[in-house]
């Protein structure tokens, strides 16, 4: 199993299709590393077929989705559940039992990107908040005290013009966060990635 405390550091890379050359949005796929680059786990979008071609295609991060991340020895780990809205985005946690972890709730703010990080029981721990010319950053607080953030980096020209493979990085910056802590920050990078990112949620 994934012990996020084990990590100050980890990256998530999606995994890039040949079909997305070709303008197709496949269902996002992403591999979890350690700091040395190492796999530790794996992340999908759930939903095959031709119903979900078409949400990728014209609804994009509006969609209902469901993400599963996976064991590095593919046994499941958490569910990540995303509900069909136009405003407000939110993402829940729950382990495969079921049991909520928590969830990231967006809040209304201008000029400015930002979300509430929330435990099992709705409060809000954690406030995302990224500025509006601060495209690639995500800095993650708790008061005023910053304890995590999460940073996009460049994956190269040719993968930055033609598909949507990122690649971020997820910096846990205090020692007090706890493992619940940690899986909703790590569906927080995802979630990002789909939010800002993905190419046909921008258009």
């Amino acid at each position: 199993m994934i012990t996020l405390t084990e990590h100050e550091m980890i990256r998530v890379r999606q995994r890039r299709e040949i079909a997305e050359f070709f303008g197709f949005e496949t269902r996002n796929k992403y591999e979890i590393q350690n700091a040395m680059a190492s796999p530790i786990g794996f992340a999908a979008e759930q939903g095959r077929g031709l119903w979900g071609l078409l949400a990728r295609g014209f609804l994009g991060h509006w969609r209902n989705f469901e993400i599963h991340i996976f064991n590095f020895d593919r046994s499941p780990w958490l569910v990540l559940r995303h509900p069909f809205r136009w405003f407000f985005q939110r993402i829940e946690v729950s382990d495969t039992a079921g049991e909520k972890i928590g969830a990231l709730q967006q809040r209304f703010s201008i000029l400015t990107r930002c979300f509430d990080l929330e435990d099992s029981r709705g409060s809000a721990r954690f406030q995302m908040r990224a500025g509006f010319f601060s495209f690639w950053t995500f800095p993650i607080y708790q008061g005023q005290l910053k304890v995590a953030q999460i940073e996009k980096k460049w994956s190269g020209l040719l993968r930055e013009a033609f598909t949507d493979s990122d690649h971020f990085e997820v910096h846990f910056h205090s020692e007090n966060l706890t493992e619940a802590d940690r899986q909703v920050i790590l569906a927080a990078s995802l979630f990002v990635d789909l939010q800002y990112f993905e190419r046909k949620a921008n258009r």
